[in-house]
């Protein structure tokens, strides 16, 4: 998955097949054109090599 970070904005780019579909899913869930979207929290830390996973909550 290809992450970028512009100004504010946060582009993630599937680059396998597994990564488009989970990509999909999580938007799903996220979006909601009938109802409130909901939003990514974060939830502990994300250390580079010490602690490798990023974890967020859906709200």
């Amino acid at each position: 998955m290809k992450i970028e970070l512009e100004g504010t904005l946060l582009k993630m780019t599937p680059e396998t097949a597994r990564e488009k579909e989970e990509l999909n899913q999580l938007w799903t869930i996220i979006i909601d054109c009938v109802k409130d979207n909901k939003k990514l929290v974060p939830v502990g830390q994300y250390i580079p090599g010490m602690k490798e996973v990023a974890t967020f909550n859906i709200e």
